[in-house]
């Protein structure tokens, strides 16, 4: 039987592997996450970053954008399996609860800094439900 907090809980990761899962689409489809500026793009495709000359800043532009969504959407996809299929798991286990608040907490720094408010709103949302169901969860 699903519980509120595993609702929650698995809603939070819903969000969390959706707004991955759009990240990822949109770093090799259309022209949401491509420059405004033409020649900028002509340019990072041509200058390697210092670290290496076995890439381009364009081929890392959208291996980090790539990585990232990948990142989200293996978050998301966990955490809401471990909330609705595991939900013993993990909400007896203070430090998996802690690992995802922390990561949530760390994307909601990320976009307050980086991002803008699409991706901070989403985040924000996925947070509250993640420490509304694990208070819900408490024993």
């Amino acid at each position: 039987m699903l519980t509120l907090a595993a609702l929650l809980v698995a809603t939070s990761g819903a969000i969390v592997a959706a707004f991955g899962a759009l990240h990822t689409l949109f770093t090799f489809r259309g022209r949401r996450l491509l420059p405004r500026d033409d020649a900028l793009r002509m340019r990072m495709e041509e200058v390697s970053p210092v670290i290496t000359r076995e890439t381009t800043m364009w081929r890392a532009w959208l291996g980090f954008n790539a990585s990232n969504g990948l990142g989200l959407v293996l978050f998301g996809v966990l955490y809401a399996d471990l909330a609705l299929a595991h939900a013993a798991l993990l909400f007896g286990s203070a430090f998996l609860l802690t690992v995802g608040f922390g990561a949530l907490c760390a994307w909601l720094v990320l976009a307050k800094l980086y991002f803008f408010s699409v991706p901070r709103r989403g985040v924000a949302l996925a947070t509250v439900l993640d420490v509304l169901g694990a208070l819900a969860g408490m024993p």
